[in-house]
C-alpha cells in the first residue's frame, strides 16, 4: 500500500483509472483512519484547494494536466456483519445488516455476500470501484440496483462541516443517480461553482439490509438466457454471480484484473480475489478473446494495459436518456423503450444509449482515424476504449464526436457518465 501523504509527482491518474489517462497528481493520499478522511476532506476545502475523492476510478476521465489539488483515496476496507450471520432454522428471508467502510473494492464486498448467502448484491457482480462510489452512483446492472439495498450512508458534509447519516429516502435514489452525485451538478452534466469533481457528501461507510437466501430472482432477461432458465426465477447466488461476469466478460465490461497487480493500484483488492479475478479473465479471453489476446495470454503477458484493450474503459460512457413519450415517439419503431421516471419524478420513457450510438452510425470499435488509439469497444459500443496509448484529449474527441453525432442524428444530447477532472466536453 502506498504510504499515506503527498505523492507529489508520482502518482497520476492513468495508474489509479480504469481508462488509463491523466496527468499526475500534486498531492496523493491514502487516509487508513476515518477520522484522517475527514482531515484530508477538511484540509482541501480550508484551504480552497481542488479536491478529488477517488475509489477505484472506474468513472474518472481527466485532463493529462498536473491536478494542482489533493486526491483522497480511502484505504479503509472493513466489512462487519453487525447481525447474526450463520444460518439458523429460521433465517429464510431473514434481513441481516452488513457494514462497508467507502474504501472496500465494490467486488470483493459482492463476493462476500454471496459466499455468506445473503441476497440482494449478486446481480451487481464484477462492476469496478468501491463501496462509497457506488452509492454516489447507484451502480445497476441485471435487475438490481445498489439504492435498492441501501439502509444508510454514513457521510462527512463539506457544508455543514459535521458527518451525518442518511437513510434510504434521504438519498433519493434515481437511474444513476443520488443526492450525493447531484450535490456536484447544478444540472444534468453540468458541474457545479462549489462541489465538484466531489460530492458535498463525502461516504465514509454504507449499511446494506440484505436478505438469508441461498438464491436469488433472475430479473433479466440476458441473465435468464445466460442461466438457460425464465425470468423469474430462483437460482443459487453463486450461479447468478458466475453468470453475471461471464455475461459482462463477453462484452469488455469488466475491468481489466492485471491491473491490481501495479504498485498504484495494490492492496486496493483482495489479494486472493485478485488472483481469481485473473483467472477468470484468462478463461474469458479463451472464449470471447481476439487472436492478439489469446496469444498474450498463452505467453503470460497480458499484464498492466497490454493486451485486454476492450476493458480499459470506464464502462458505459453514456446514460441511458430518459426523454418525454413525445421524444420517444420520433424514434423509429425498433428504437428500445421502457417506462422510466426523469430526475424530478416525471413519468418518461428510457431509451438505450446504445441502441442510439450504432444507429448514429457508431459502430463497435469505430474510431476517428485509421491509427487512433481512442476507440468504441470492440463488443459494445457504450464503452470508449482506450487501445494502448491514448490521451485524455483522444478520449473527449471521441466522446465529443459520438455526443454530437446522436444529437445531430435524433435531437437528444447523452450525458456523459464519468466524472471530467481538468476537462470538459464543451
Amino acid at each position: 500500500m502506498l504510504v499515506w501523504g503527498a505523492m507529489t509527482a508520482n502518482i497520476s491518474f492513468a495508474q489509479i483509472t480504469t481508462m488509463g489517462v491523466g496527468g499526475f497528481i500534486a498531492d496523493f493520499r491514502e487516509p487508513m483512519t476515518r477520522v484522517d478522511v475527514i482531515e484530508c476532506v477538511q484540509e482541501a476545502d480550508s484551504k480552497g484547494m481542488p479536491l478529488c475523492i477517488v475509489g477505484g476510478g472506474s468513472n474518472i476521465l481527466a485532463s493529462g494536466d498536473m491536478f494542482n489539488g489533493i486526491v483522497v483515496r480511502d484505504a479503509r476496507r472493513l466489512i462487519t456483519v453487525p447481525d447474526e450471520a450463520t444460518p439458523v432454522a429460521d433465517a429464510a428471508d431473514r434481513t441481516v445488516h452488513v457494514q462497508a467502510e467507502a474504501g472496500c473494492n465494490w467486488d470483493d464486498l459482492v463476493q462476500h455476500t454471496v459466499e455468506l448467502k445473503l441476497e440482494g448484491l449478486e446481480g451487481l457482480s464484477g462492476i469496478p470501484g468501491t463501496v462509497g462510489a457506488s452509492v454516489v452512483q447507484n451502480i445497476g446492472a441485471y435487475g438490481q440496483e445498489v439504492g435498492t439495498s441501501v439502509e444508510s450512508v454514513e457521510v462527512w458534509d463539506r457544508q455543514s462541516k459535521q458527518c451525518v447519516e442518511l437513510g434510504h429516502d434521504d438519498l433519493q435514489f434515481g437511474y444513476r443517480d443520488s443526492l450525493l452525485k447531484r450535490s456536484m451538478f447544478q444540472a444534468p452534466g453540468v458541474p457545479a461553482s462549489t462541489f465538484y469533481p466531489s460530492p458535498r457528501y463525502v461516504v465514509l461507510s454504507v449499511t446494506f439490509a440484505l436478505r438469508h437466501s441461498a438464491e436469488g430472482t433472475v430479473n433479466f432477461s440476458q441473465l435468464a438466457k445466460a442461466l438457460g432458465v425464465e425470468m423469474g426465477a430462483r437460482m443459487p447466488l453463486d450461479a447468478i454471480r458466475l453468470a453475471v461476469l461471464n455475461v459482462r466478460g463477453s462484452k469488455g465490461m469488466l475491468e481489466d484484473a492485471t491491473r491490481y497487480r501495479e504498485p498504484a493500484m495494490q492492496a486496493m483488492k483482495k489479494p486472493a480475489n485478485v488472483e481469481a479475478a485473473i483467472e477468470l479473465q484468462h478463461r474469458q479471453v479463451d472464449t470471447f478473446g481476439s487472436d492478439d489476446e489469446q496469444q498474450a495470454v498463452a505467453e503470460d503477458t497480458v499484464v498492466g494495459r497490454g493486451g485486454l484493450s476492450d476493458r480499459h474503459s470506464c464502462g458505459s460512457f453514456f446514460m441511458n436518456p430518459v426523454v418525454s413519450a413525445d421524444v420517444a415517439a420520433t424514434l423509429p419503431a425498433d428504437a428500445p423503450r421502457f417506462p422510466a421516471h426523469d430526475a424530478d419524478g416525471t413519468p418518461g420513457v428510457k431509451l438505450s444509449a446504445a441502441w442510439l450510438i450504432d444507429h448514429a452510425g457508431f459502430h463497435k470499435g469505430f474510431a476517428l482515424s485509421d491509427d487512433a488509439q481512442a476507440a468504441l469497444s470492440s463488443l459494445h459500443t457504450l464503452a470508449l476504449t482506450n487501445r494502448g496509448g491514448a490521451t485524455s484529449d483522444d478520449m473527449l474527441a471521441l466522446a465529443r464526436a459520438i455526443r454530437d453525432g446522436v444529437r445531430t442524428t435524433y435531437g437528444i444530447t447523452l450525458i456523459p457518465e464519468p466524472v471530467f477532472v481538468n476537462c470538459s466536453l464543451d
